[in-house]
């Protein structure tokens, strides 16, 4: 007999097997020793009272072995010698469009601009050590995206859009761990994303589809559709054009600075190329692809020490204890019209350097699986729209960005070290004359961020932390240490795309997917956009049959 409970228990008792059969047979005059497995299929944490409480919803197998699979499989068949489509981007939007187009008997040629996920990890040890960038490998470009090393967390909010089960039971498939299914703030962990990701890699080559790392895309292949003479390239401009491919340069496996060869690569294309490649987005405005400027969020990093966290969110003096994880928050409030509030709070995680290229300082934040570090952070930023930026140009919102972060280098003494400031001494304009211990490798330097950063923001975040001072005690802090700047929230830019077909508005066979077209935000928003883009070439290249 396989019995179903929704129970609220204290955290010890959510945490041992033992204890939980124990609590469901006294709860159902069972006895215990009937209960032969018990699976936990929603967990959630309730800390808003001083007493901590765990509600689950629970599966219990009486007198009967659990037989059941935890996790649905996807059946992946061979698409050797089928038609193919382009991807550019190997992020999360980029490998679950590929894993979709094999679904549907479709050939997926996948273009990483960056290295693959292993070879990955020495460059990003490589800024910390040598203050350096590599352009084309870093915390946002390579196999997995910027996700693949900022995290991990699968909790969205984009429930509209497509099947977020199907996303979190594909990482399963790929071995991630099954309690993504449970819990109600999924995350994987930087230090097991990459073994899932070279998984989902695999399996896009097993079954026939291509994956070619070190390529960038230099360009699209256009066919006018009203020429007479068929395979014509294109500049944009014509009344109706067709994307049929793209033009890439391939380089050097020892080297990411001088290209090997150029090489075309034929197919509708699915553009997933992340909310960094600003290059692309320059590329697309020099074209006259139809983009525009799009609104994003900026501020710092904000660190506090994880046992103060714990305490202030847990309510004890003695933090979180043995049976509950690293405790996360979430603030929000309004000031002056526009949202304060934190973005991808990371327990128990690392700050990071996450720049893609020279004169740059961005921060962003990870955390490993066991979110057992002795910090806490999380995004702290300030809602910037696109009309609180001078232009009127699709690009203005990127190049706000841009100058922020060189005037962030420039402060950080043209390294990597990151301008950093107490939280106290911000919200009352007072430099810092020393700084606590970070988890931020490139290292820290004391700048009146109160003074340089715009004032838009700058006022913004003193206001929004005073406000959460007060609903938090012990939250507005001289140990939390604020680390600019975090700029890359999101895309800067949205490549129009007709919102039936997913195709751009005016170019038939390129399909915008993901974060970096303005259509997703984090990892499993932008894989549920990439089947949804998978799904509509399909249905593009049935039409074009017939």
């Amino acid at each position: 007999m396989i019995k179903e409970y929704q129970i609220r228990v204290r955290p010890e008792v959510a945490a041992q097997e033992d204890r939980l059969k124990a609590y469901l047979a006294d709860e159902d005059g069972l006895d215990a020793r009937t209960i032969n497995g018990v699976r936990i299929l929603k967990r959630s944490i309730d800390a808003r009272q001083r007493q901590i409480f765990v509600n689950l919803k629970v599966r219990a197998y009486v007198n009967e072995l659990p037989t059941d699979d935890v996790y649905q499989h996807t059946e992946y068949p061979n698409v050797e010698g089928k038609p193919q489509v382009i991807v550019v981007g190997a992020g999360p939007g980029g490998l679950f469009a590929a894993l979709r187009l094999i679904e549907l008997g479709l050939r997926p040629i996948v273009l990483e601009r960056g290295k693959n996920v292993h070879d990955r990890k020495k460059d990003l040890a490589n800024i910390s050590r040598t203050q350096q960038v590599d352009g084309e490998s870093n915390y946002c470009f390579g196999e997995g995206g910027a996700g693949a090393y900022s995290d991990g967390k699968l909790y969205t909010r984009s429930k509209k859009r497509g099947n977020i089960e199907k996303i979190l039971n594909v990482f399963c498939q790929h071995g991630a761990s099954t309690a993504i299914l449970a819990d109600a703030h999924p995350h994987i962990g930087t230090d097991r994303l990459p073994k899932v990701i070279e998984a989902m890699r695999n399996t896009i080559i097993h079954c026939g589809g291509e994956v070619h790392f070190q390529t960038k895309m230099t360009g699209f292949i256009f066919r006018g559709k009203r020429k007479e003479e068929g395979g014509t390239r294109l500049p944009v401009g014509g009344e109706e054009l067709e994307v049929i491919g793209v033009q890439a340069e391939e380089f050097s496996p020892s080297s990411l600075l001088v290209p090997r060869s150029s090489k075309e690569f034929f197919g509708p294309v699915i553009l997933a190329t992340g909310h960094s490649a600003r290059d692309v987005y320059k590329y697309l405005a020099e074209a006259k692809i139809e983009i525009e400027a799009k609104g994003i969020a900026v501020g710092v990093r904000l660190e506090h020490p994880s046992q103060l966290i714990d305490q202030i969110q847990y309510h004890n003096k003695q933090g979180r204890g043995r049976w509950l994880p690293a405790a996360e928050y979430s603030m929000v409030t309004q000031v002056d019209g526009r949202g304060v509030y934190s973005f991808c709070m990371c327990p128990g995680g690392f700050v990071i350097p996450a720049a893609t290229d020279k004169e740059q300082i961005v921060v962003n934040g990870m955390s490993p699986a066991s979110r057992g570090t002795a910090w806490s952070n999380s995004g702290m930023v300030v809602e910037v729209r696109d009309e609180d930026i001078e232009g009127d140009d699709a690009l203005k919102v990127m190049r706000f960005q841009e100058q922020l972060e060189k005037m962030c280098w420039q402060q950080g003494n043209m390294k990597q070290m990151a301008p950093a400031q107490r939280m106290v001494d911000f919200v009352n304009g007072k430099l810092s004359y020393d700084l606590p211990k970070s988890s931020y490798a490139p290292g820290l330097i004391s700048s009146p961020l109160h003074f340089w950063l715009p004032k838009m923001i700058s006022l913004r975040l003193q206001q929004g932390f005073k406000a959460f001072g007060k609903s938090a005690h012990g939250f507005l802090t001289n140990e939390a240490v604020m680390i600019a700047v975090e700029t890359r929230t999101s895309s800067p830019v949205r490549i129009i795309r007709d919102k039936e077909t997913l195709q751009h508005v005016r170019i038939q066979g390129l399909f915008p997917c993901g974060e970096g077209a303005g259509y997703a935000g984090g990892i499993v928003s932008a894989g549920v956009d990439g089947e949804r883009c998978a799904e509509a070439v399909a249905q593009y290249l049935e039409q074009c049959k017939n």
